[in-house]
């Protein structure tokens, strides 16, 4: 697997952003938090991902920009959890909702736990509905 972040792996469908948005799930490591669902792309990738930093809580376009490029970087190096688990296309946006700068090792950190915690509660929905499907 490359570990790069190219255009197919983003996150750019206005249909996509609506619709996760209003069924999506939410997860949160603080300063970070994500909203997925599980649903069809147009990707070869199994994920799609968007990035957000508010625009209330940075008011310089240059701040908000290195801390996107910032949440970009730490995502692409450690996206292969996520490849490694998704079976199903999956479409998630990782916002920054801290009022203030963190280091790259830090967001790194937190990154990872992140992505574990969104691999463990996919797990978990798959065990779920297979264990519905038993009981029938």
């Amino acid at each position: 697997m490359k570990f790069t972040l190219g255009k197919q792996e983003r996150l750019k469908s206005k249909k996509l952003l609506g619709k996760l948005y209003e069924e999506g799930k939410s997860i949160k490591v603080f300063p970070l938090r994500m909203v997925y669902i599980q649903t069809e792309h147009s990707s070869k990738f199994p994920v799609q991902v968007g990035v957000s930093v508010a625009k209330r809580n940075f008011k310089s376009a240059v701040d908000r920009n290195r801390l996107k490029r910032l949440l970009r970087e730490t995502y692409r190096k450690e996206k292969y959890t996520v490849y490694d688990a998704v079976q199903k296309p999956h479409i998630f946006m990782i916002s920054y909702i801290a009022k203030d700068h963190w280091s790259y090792a830090d967001l790194a950190l937190k990154m990872k736990k992140l992505l574990t915690l969104f691999v463990a509660e996919i797990n978990k929905e798959e065990n779920g509905k297979m264990n519905d499907t038993s009981k029938k």
